[in-house]
Parts: C-alpha cells; structure tokens; sequence
C-alpha cells in the first residue's frame, strides 16, 4: 500500500505510473504476439479475423470495467480518509460485482457471437476465423474479469507494482504459448486465443494468492464476504458513466470498424496491425490518468486538492512531452513497424498511412485523458461519460462516413476522424477542468480540508 498524499507530486505519480505503465506494456503484448504470430504464420484473413474481434471484446468488457473503476476511486478514498473498515467494504462489494457481471457477460458473449460479426459486416472470407477467435476469448472473460477487479483494488491502495509482476510471468505465458499452439500444434486463430485466456487466468489466481497473503484489509474469504448496499450505489455512481463512456467508445470502435470492413481484408489487416501500434502510443497517456486518478481520490479523501491541481499539471506536462516524442517515432518509423506483422505491401502502405495521421495528434489524446482521470478520481465520473459522447459520436463517427465516402478520401477520411474526436475531447474536458466543479464531488467529506499540499 502507497500513500500518495504526501511527497512531490510528479515524483508521486511517476513513481506510481511507471509500474502500470510496463505492465500495461506486457498486457499489449497479448495482442500484439496475438497479431504478429498469425499475420506472419496464418496470413492476412487470420490477422483481420483477430482486429474485427477486438472491438467486440471491448465493447463486452466496457461497462464492467467501468464497476472497477468504481472500485478503485471508492478504495483510494477510504484509504486516504483511514477508513479501512470501509477498504474492505468496498473490495469485497467489488468482488461480487465483478463475479456475476463476468459470468453474465461471458454466456451472453459465446451466445451472441455469430450475429454480432454479422452485424458488424465481417468478409465473408474472415467470417469464420473471426468466430472461433471471440468464442474463445469470451469463454475466458471471467479470469479476464478477476484479474481486473484485483488490480483496481490494488491500485485503489497505491499498489501498482504487483499488478505489473503478475502481467509479466503472463505475458512471457502467452508468447511460449501462442508459439507452441500455432507453431508447433497448427491450431491457428484459436491456438492465440486460447494462449490468452490460460494466460489471463494465470494472472487472475497469481494475484488472488497474493491478496490473500500479504494484505489484510483485502484478503479473500468466502465466509466473511460482504455486499455493502452504499457502498454499491456509490460506486454504481462513480463507475456507472466511466462504463457507459467505455461502452461508447466501444460502440464507436465498432461503428469505425464496420465501415473499415467496407473497404475489404486489406484495410482490416492495416487498420488491425496500425491500431496495436496505436495502443502502445497511448499507453503513456493512458496510466497517466489512472495514475492522477489514484493520486487524486486519495488527496480528494484527505481533503488536499490543491495538491491535485499541482498533480495534475504535473501529469499533462509529463504526458504532452511523451506524446510528442512517440508521435514522432510513429511518423518517421509506422512503415517498418507495420512490417512486423506482415509483409504484405499493401496492408505496409495503409497501415503506415494511418500513423503518419494519428500520431501527430497523440498529445491532444494525452490531455483529454488526463484531464478525465482527474475527474474521475474526484468522484465526477459523468463529465468524463459527456466528454466521450460528443468527441466520438458527434464528431469521430460523422467525420470518418463523410470523408471516406461522399468527400472521397477513402480510408484516409477513416484516419483523419480519429484526431477530429481527440480535438473535441480535449477541448471540452480542458474547459471542464477549469471550471472547477470536479471539487466538490468527492464521496469521503473531510471535516477540515487543509488548503495546502
């Protein structure tokens, strides 16, 4: 456990954010091995098959992960107030949640699978990969699920570190595994698959073993196991809209994929190789806010919020002079990193193109990320939800349908709609910042709050 509301505040949240930083690097590497394994070995219908399914598996994850986040913000504060009879409160209640949530998601996931590629207008030629690919994968969502709640606890409790630990020994899993299925076994699309799911569930019971014997507020034990009804509606409250927000954002994903689906297995396997790229870009950005959302429920709990805004700037600083260097790296580098996955000339060409667009606007991704994770670790969860509705439906999906289709630019239309979004978001949620609101949504009152850090 780490309290984060004493010390340097940028010394804080980079100590805090550089474990879940690596880790999140790790975690990547499932899809990315996932990606570069079958679009070496399997071929170009198999990597598409592995891209039209991730925005599916997003989408079906999104809102319980949402819960997590409810999780996390309700721990951090509680920790940081010293109530660590509400800690356990609040981590067993996320327990239960996240239990029955991942086995709902997972029958209804393997159910549906089928009509929903078909919605999203798969090829048929990709079709049945696809399918057998997010079968599987949905039939793993609970270790997904488990592993997810145990870090959002730990989190909550200024512990990035052993999530990280737990993703490493998985990750190395994964890659001996995806060798050895498709490699060695031939099973293909499914051998990845199932070298993620045994991977994550690796993960899940590595990290189960270790709450239950190195932390005592947090240990797992059936008997003892508690649903808090406040706590619920609490972190129904936090964690409600960040789920929606995720849900739409899945739901954009999925909207810009069917419309990547229209123009063939080419665009896919571009679109499929640059866009795992993409997330290693934002990656920074990305733990960053989650970082600043920790370090800001624990000092909202504390009563400390001018020590948040110093967080904060802090935090965007750190993040745009990232964004610009890894920009960079995707501009003049996107052809031969696209290269890992294929050889494929054309998928090379496409799939360039789109970083050559994409990463020139990594920052604005940077700020609105930021911004919301300040938000959210306030407790004003709902902004963040509104932030993400206008950037993506107001502006990221009508801009891809008009410049790919009646303004004619094709998939560079497509491209050009993601920073279109980010611009709006970061806009938006800059404006909000200001305004201050965000500062009196804190769940934990303190009965004096200090002014200083």
């Amino acid at each position: 456990m780490k309290d984060l509301t004493q010390g340097n505040e940028t010394k804080v949240i980079v100590a805090f954010a550089l474990p879940m930083l690596l880790g999140n690097v790790f975690q990547q590497l499932y899809t990315m091995v996932d990606s570069i394994i079958v679009g070496n070995f399997v071929g170009t219908y198999a990597l598409a098959a592995v891209g039209t399914a991730f925005p599916v598996i997003f989408l079906m994850v999104s809102l319980i992960m949402g819960l997590t986040m409810g999780t996390t913000v309700l721990v951090a504060q509680y920790f940081g107030a010293k109530d660590y009879l509400r800690v356990r409160l609040a981590v067993d209640t996320g327990y239960i949640i996240l239990f029955w949530s991942g086995l709902a998601m997972s029958i209804i996931g393997v159910a549906s699978t089928g009509t929903i590629l078909r919605l999203l207008n798969v090829p048929p030629e990709v079709l049945p990969e696809a399918t057998t690919y997010l079968r599987i994968i949905f039939s793993g969502l609970l270790a997904m699920f488990g592993y997810n709640a145990i870090s959002a606890i730990l989190r909550g409790l200024g512990d990035s570190k052993t999530p990280l630990y737990l993703l490493i020994v998985a990750s190395l899993v994964n890659i001996a595994l995806d060798l050895l299925f498709v490699l060695v076994f031939g099973w293909g699309v499914a051998g990845v698959a199932w070298a993620t799911v045994i991977s994550q569930g690796l993960s899940f019971v590595g990290g189960m073993v270790y709450l239950n014997t190195r932390n005592e507020h947090v240990r797992f034990d059936l008997k003892t196991l508690r649903f808090d009804k406040e706590i619920f509606k609490q972190s129904v409250r936090i964690g409600l809209p960040t789920g929606i927000q995720q849900t739409m954002v899945s739901l954009g994903m999925m909207a810009l994929m069917r419309i990547v689906n229209g123009f063939g297995a080419t665009a896919i396997a571009a679109y499929t190789a640059a866009s795992r790229l993409d997330s290693f870009a934002a990656m920074p950005a990305m733990n960053l806010s989650q970082a600043i959302s920790t370090f800001t429920g624990q000092n909202m709990g504390a009563g400390r919020t001018e020590r948040v805004k110093r967080g904060h700037l802090s935090a965007t600083l750190i993040g745009g002079i990232i964004s610009v260097l890894v920009g960079l790296v995707a501009i003049f580098w996107g052809r031969p990193m696209i290269g890992l996955f294929t050889q494929d000339a054309a998928v090379m060409a496409l799939g360039a193109r789109y970083l050559l667009i994409v990463g020139a606007s990594y920052i604005l991704f940077s700020t609105m990320f930021i911004n919301n994770g300040v938000m959210r670790g306030a407790g004003d969860a709902f902004i963040p939800m509104i932030n993400t509705l206008l950037a993506l439906w107001l502006v990221r999906i009508p801009v891809a349908l008009l410049l790919s289709g009646p303004l004619g630019l094709g998939t560079d239309g497509l491209w050009l709609s993601i920073p279109a979004g980010w611009i709006m978001g970061a806009i938006f949620s800059t404006w909000y910042y200001l305004g201050g609101r965000w500062k009196r949504k804190a769940v934990v009152k303190p009965a004096v709050v200090p002014t200083g850090g």
